[in-house]
């Protein structure tokens, strides 16, 4: 059996999603399709505005045979580190191809400049020279990149393509990376007619506009209900930031003195976005900052993280029949466990996401948290 990995979020899952994967089966039309899902938090720093299991479900609706979580530990990392563990995933998976959305549609260009990353040792010394001056991440990059190949790479997907390409070359996977071009903007607001950014999505629902254009009518029930946002959480982040204000960067992310900013602000500030604003400055993007407020909520010290090197296990959250044959077909020949039940192994990364899971869990009525925290430890995989 031959397949076929996406990388994805589903923060919600949207018309444009369904559109990458009608191309994904147009493209490969036989092929079993693999998920990596980010699991209650994500890759930007915010939180799921739905459950992984909902996400999962929803997946498996729209025709992904096998649903793999992007263990915490990696998803609300950058994209070098999201990249790496996604990779990995795959790989230990025997995925054919990589299929990622990507502004230019340009594979070889992708291509040639994450061979340039690699093999050009005056990159890494670029992008930190354009760090310490006072660059953000994204921005140090693009620049970084252009030096070097004098090709201009700054949408965020396609640099989250190099990151994944990248690392396809750093493990001599055989996976081959493959790119549909998308047109709308990652970041926008602004709601479009049909296909639109999740971003934008979030936003319609947040402030109740009406997104029934934009989202698959399966999806509309996930999302009128159950909601969560970064936001939802401020009232924990603010205790946990006044509790820990001696010693706040023993946490992820939280570098270069930012620390002393978030202390100076935090007892005036009213909600998250008060304080992102009075903290935020050129050289931190808010997707950095969400990232450090997950990780301070989230109690992830620097320490805790520095255990975390590679993916420890595959943590099955749904299959169809076509993927559970798949994994039958493969599971001799991946080395690390694959989990179906939360009890299979002993595993720190696992017990992270079991804390992370319960703090996703806490703002809800008791009966919908009790409810997530033991789909953590008591659900199977979903079967459709």
């Amino acid at each position: 059996m031959r397949s076929v990995g996406i990388i994805c979020e589903y923060n919600p899952f949207h018309n444009g999603h369904l559109y990458h994967l009608k191309k994904v089966k147009e493209l490969y039309p036989d092929y079993t399709i693999v998920l990596v899902l980010s699991g209650n938090f994500t890759q930007r720093g915010e939180v799921s505005i739905i459950d992984k299991w909902d996400k999962t479900d929803i997946a498996l609706n729209f025709g992904i045979d096998l649903v793999i979580e992007l263990p915490f530990i990696f998803a609300t990392q950058s994209a070098d580190t999201f990249a790496q563990a996604s990779i990995e995933i795959l790989n230990h998976l025997k995925v054919d191809c990589l299929v990622f959305g990507s502004e230019s549609g340009d594979i070889s260009k992708l291509i040639e400049v994450a061979k340039a990353q690699l093999e050009n040792k005056k990159y890494s010394k670029l992008v930190k020279e354009y760090l310490n001056e006072g660059i953000n991440y994204p921005t140090a990059l693009s620049k970084a990149i252009f030096e070097i190949t004098g090709k201009r790479i700054s949408k965020s997907n396609d640099i989250l393509g190099i990151s994944y390409i990248r690392e396809i070359l750093k493990l001599n996977s055989l996976i081959k990376p493959v790119c549909i071009k998308r047109d709308n903007d990652y970041n926008d607001v602004f709601l479009y007619e049909e296909i639109t950014s999740a971003s934008s999505i979030r936003y319609a629902i947040k402030n109740n506009q009406q997104i029934t254009t934009q989202v698959p009518e399966y999806v509309l029930p996930y999302l009128k209900e159950n909601n969560c946002f970064i936001d939802d959480y401020f009232n924990l982040l603010k205790y946990k930031i006044i509790s820990d204000q001696n010693r706040l960067d023993i946490y992820k992310t939280v570098d270069e003195g930012i620390e002393n900013r978030i202390n100076k602000y935090i007892l005036n500030s009213n909600s998250f976005e008060e304080l992102m604003l009075k903290i935020k400055t050129k050289r931190y993007t808010y997707n950095k900052l969400n990232r450090m407020f997950t990780h301070i909520l989230c109690s992830l010290t620097k320490e805790e993280a520095m255990k975390y090197d590679h993916i420890e296990y595959i943590r099955v959250l749904g299959f169809s029949n076509k993927g559970r044959i798949y994994l039958k077909n493969i599971k001799n020949d991946i080395t690390i466990p694959i989990i179906t039940n939360f009890s299979s192994i002993k595993s720190d990364m696992l017990d992270l996401e079991f804390r992370t899971t319960c703090i996703y869990a806490s703002i809800f009525d008791e009966k919908r948290k009790q409810e997530l925290i033991e789909k953590e430890y008591k659900s199977y995989p979903i079967m459709k």
